[in-house]
């Protein structure tokens, strides 16, 4: 699954078109590498998303085309989440 609608689906960023930017950005990083919005994302990686002060790291757990609201936190595991340093 792209990246892009992977953080939509699983309702870590709310809109896809804002997944795609921020992954345009520069902003997303899957195992260590920065990512596109195209790029492929499957169970076992980590994403790492730089939101306005902080970064968040996630393992996905798993890939859902479509899934309910209450279910979208089942889809990955935060692992951490600290402030962004000021050269990134």
């Amino acid at each position: 699954m792209r990246i892009d609608k992977f953080l939509k689906v699983s309702r870590l960023i709310k809109r896809r078109t804002v997944a795609k930017d921020v992954s345009d950005q520069g902003r997303v990083w899957i195992n260590g590498r920065e990512a596109k919005p195209s790029s492929t994302v499957k169970p076992g990686d980590e994403l790492t998303i730089g939101f306005g002060q902080k970064n968040v790291t996630v393992r996905v757990e798993r890939i859902a085309e479509t899934v309910r609201k209450d279910e979208a936190g089942e889809m990955y595991t935060l692992l951490r989440e600290e402030p962004r340093s000021s050269q990134e």
